[in-house]
C-alpha cells in the first residue's frame, strides 16, 4: 500500500487526470478532493461509491482510498496537516479536528447541504484561480478560502447523525442530539431533567422516547460522543490530563480518569501513550519504505 506525506501544514493544487495514478493510498494528513468536473467511482476503506461534478470528499489520516474515473476529471485537491487545523482559532466551532475525523464514518460526498454546494463550488473556483496566479498575499488569500472550505465540512459533518439515528427520524430528536453536542462541555445542561425541560418533554418520557427513536439511551449517547471528543484531544492535542477534565465538566483527574477507564477499559495517560506508540511505529515504517 503506497503512503503518501506532505512536507508542508497546507498544499493546494489542481489536477487534471484520465487515471488515478496511484491507488489504495494511506495519507498521514487530511485531504479534501473536489470535483470540478467529471465522474466515475470513490473507493474509501473498502466502501465503493459513485462519484460526480460538485462532490466534495474528505480522506482523513490513515484513511485508503482511491480513484476509479470514467472519463477524464478535473479535481481541486486540499492537503493539510492536523497541525493545520490546531494552529487556528476556530472561534465558535470547538471540536472542529474531531468532527473533521468523523468524516471517516463516511464514504461518499460530505455535502448535504445544498447552499453549501454552491458555496463551495464558488470557494474552489476561486482557489483554481488564486493557485494559478503568483500575487501579492497569494498564501494568505488560499489560506482564508480554504479555511472557509474547512468550516462549511465541519457544519455539513455535524449534522451527519450516526447509524442509529435514521434520516427519517423525528426532528425533535435531532433538535436534542444538536442540543447536547453543543453542551457536552456543561454537565449540568446534560441532565436529564435539564434536557426534558428544554424540549417540553417529562424526564420518564425522554429517556423511552429517545431510546425509541435511536436505539440507545440518551445517557449512553452523551457518554459515548463525550468519550470521542475525549480521544481526539488525547491523540491530537498536548492538553493535560486535568486540562481535559476542567474542560469537561469533571471534578479532577480521579473522576475522568473512572470515567475514561468505565468505556475503554485504560485511563486517559494509557490512551495517549499508546497512541503515540503507534505513531512512532508509523514513522518508523515510513522512514523505512523511504517515505
Amino acid at each position: 500500500m503506497a503512503r503518501e506525506n506532505i512536507h508542508n501544514s497546507l498544499e493546494v493544487y489542481y489536477e487534471k487526470i484520465d487515471c488515478c495514478p496511484l491507488q489504495d493510498r494511506e495519507f498521514n494528513f487530511f485531504e479534501f478532493v473536489y470535483v470540478l468536473s467529471g465522474n466515475g467511482m470513490h473507493g474509501i476503506n473498502g466502501n465503493q461509491l459513485p462519484f460526480k461534478t460538485g462532490d466534495l470528499f474528505l480522506i482523513t489520516p490513515r484513511d485508503c482510498h482511491s480513484f476509479d474515473l470514467h472519463q477524464v476529471c478535473e479535481f481541486m485537491v486540499v492537503r493539510f496537516a492536523p497541525s493545520y487545523v490546531k494552529s487556528y482559532s476556530w472561534q465558535s466551532i470547538d471540536h472542529i479536528e474531531c468532527l473533521l475525523y468523523y468524516a471517516s464514518h463516511f464514504s461518499g460526498s460530505i455535502l448535504s447541504n445544498e447552499a453549501d454546494q454552491l458555496i463551495v463550488g464558488s470557494l474552489m473556483q476561486n482557489l483554481l484561480h488564486t493557485v494559478g496566479q503568483k500575487s501579492i498575499y497569494g498564501e494568505d488569500l488560499i489560506r482564508h478560502l480554504v479555511n472557509a472550505v474547512i468550516v462549511i465540512a465541519a457544519r455539513n459533518i455535524s449534522v451527519i447523525k450516526p447509524e442509529s439515528i435514521s434520516p427519517n427520524t423525528d426532528i425533535r430528536i435531532l433538535q436534542i442530539t444538536d442540543y447536547i453536542q453543543e453542551n457536552i462541555r456543561n454537565p449540568e445542561l446534560l441532565k436529564i431533567g435539564v434536557i426534558a425541560q428544554k424540549f417540553g418533554l417529562s424526564d420518564t418520557y425522554l429517556g423511552s422516547y429517545f431510546r425509541k427513536q435511536c436505539n440507545e439511551s440518551i445517557q449512553q449517547y452523551i457518554s459515548s460522543y463525550r468519550i470521542r471528543l475525549m480521544e481526539h484531544r488525547l491523540r491530537f492535542s498536548d492538553k493535560r490530563v486535568h486540562e481535559i477534565a476542567d474542560e469537561f465538566g469533571f471534578a479532577d483527574e480521579s473522576h475522568i480518569n473512572k470515567f475514561f477507564k468505565r468505556h475503554k477499559g485504560l485511563s486517559l495517560r494509557v490512551y495517549r501513550d499508546n497512541c503515540k506508540k503507534v505513531n512512532v511505529l508509523t514513522s518508523l515504517d515510513n522512514a523505512s519504505n523511504g517515505l
